[in-house]
């Protein structure tokens, strides 16, 4: 059999360069220990806080202390013994502290279980970066003073290799002036690129490269040497917000089609409630387009075939039918606040206010209406309820022994 701890370290260091993710890198670094010797245990990390985003019209306090950074990436989950799958957001901040999120939101997911990630199948299948507004001093405990009053979709790309602590980064927001804001490493303050004939919409890394698009379509990608953009694709009129995905190695435009949901007044619903069933914003159709950047036009496509498209509230991704282990394709799984509320008003936390889009059908409804695909976010796997029992119990054994032995030490 062979010995794979007698791997070169220079063979060792060149696959260790190829590790995209945290994950990655811990089973990496589980194969022995001259693997875990080749490769560092974490990732570079970032600064715990950045400057104000510059704005003379925005009310920010005096106390205001930046932003923080914070990384999700969304994970698939899946049995070796089951074709089953479950998607789970991880959110880790500066001080590598982990949370579980719903996959599509902002929510904090309440699953305080053990879970042992060497017998399950886990890819990553996306990720996203948050910037989040600190109005509380970073030399005290500010990360239980989060305040999220003010939050961004961010994304960030490297300069340089992966593996150098020192190779630095750049972030790009889209700024509450609807202008595209960057941020490189090393700077103190933002910098506010000038060009919008529109407000952007969203931005997105493409092969290496940032691109953002404007609520007209119109797309760009950004030189970061000279903070400049450059005009790649030509607007598509008509609907109402833009998104951009990689897909199957193609940019994709997502287009939303919304429209002002009519609500009837409901004497049994407290004020909150009515205003959250009369100003809302309802879906009502999508359309996408692929981006010819030689010819700087956007062509319509009329199917993603394989594919599911999961638009969350800070990120957009793709995967295949096969990857997530379900029969449904061709369709988008998007938030959508006609699907948040429950028909008493309540927060429906069992479809998590997520609707459906099918493109052969052309027809929006409730994920719940989906069983096949509801069960990639709720309820929580048995088998994963199993796996954690037995973890748990394995930890009790090991802390009864324990305890046997120190009270045999001390006899």
């Amino acid at each position: 059999m062979t010995d794979w701890s007698g791997l070169p370290k220079d063979l060792l260091y060149l696959i260790a360069k190829r590790l995209d993710t945290s994950l990655d890198r811990f089973r990496f670094r589980s194969v022995c220990s001259t693997w875990r010797s080749s490769v560092a245990p974490k990732r570079r990390r970032f600064p715990g806080r950045f400057p104000m985003l510059p704005d003379d019209n925005t009310n920010i306090s005096s106390t205001s202390f930046g932003f923080h950074l914070s990384k999700r990436t969304v994970f698939l989950v899946k049995s070796p013994q089951m074709a089953t799958s479950w998607l789970i957001k991880i959110e880790e901040d500066t001080l590598n502290r982990k949370r579980l999120i719903y996959p599509l939101k902002r929510h904090r997911f309440d699953f305080r279980k053990v879970v042992d990630i060497q017998n399950l199948n886990i890819c990553e299948i996306g990720h996203e970066y948050v910037l989040n507004y600190i109005n509380s001093p970073p030399n005290s405990n500010f990360m239980n003073e989060l305040c999220n009053l003010y939050m961004e979709k961010v994304v960030l790309m490297h300069l340089g290799s992966r593996e150098s602590d020192s190779d630095g980064f750049v972030l790009l927001t889209v700024h509450v002036s609807g202008k595209l804001a960057m941020f490189k490493s090393g700077h103190k303050k933002w910098t506010i690129l000038q060009y919008m004939p529109s407000p952007f919409d969203d931005v997105i890394v493409y092969k290496g490269r940032f691109y953002a698009v404007d609520n007209t379509g119109s797309t760009v990608v950004v030189d970061c040497s000279r903070c400049s953009v450059n005009l790649v694709g030509n607007p598509v009129f008509g609907g109402d917000k833009k998104y951009l995905v990689e897909c199957k190695g193609d940019l994709l435009l997502v287009d939303m089609h919304l429209s002002i949901d009519a609500a009837t007044f409901d004497p049994n619903l407290d004020w909150e409630q009515q205003l959250a069933y009369f100003v809302r914003e309802r879906t009502v159709m999508f359309k996408f387009y692929k981006l010819d950047e030689e010819r700087k036009e956007w062509a319509e496509v009329n199917n993603l075939k394989d594919d599911v498209l999961f638009l969350g509230e800070d990120s957009v991704f793709s995967v295949s039918v096969n990857k997530l282990g379900v029969n449904r394709g061709n369709c988008i799984l998007f938030v959508d606040n006609v699907y948040g509320l429950s028909e008493d008003g309540a927060d429906d936390d069992v479809h998590l206010g997520v609707g459906v889009f099918d493109l052969e059908s052309g027809c929006i409804k409730p994920l719940g209406n989906y069983p096949e695909l509801s069960k990639l976010f709720w309820p929580v796997p048995d088998w994963i309820a199993s796996r954690t029992l037995e973890v748990q119990n394995q930890a009790e054994e090991v802390a009864s022994l324990q305890a046997h032995f120190q009270d045999v030490v001390h006899l």
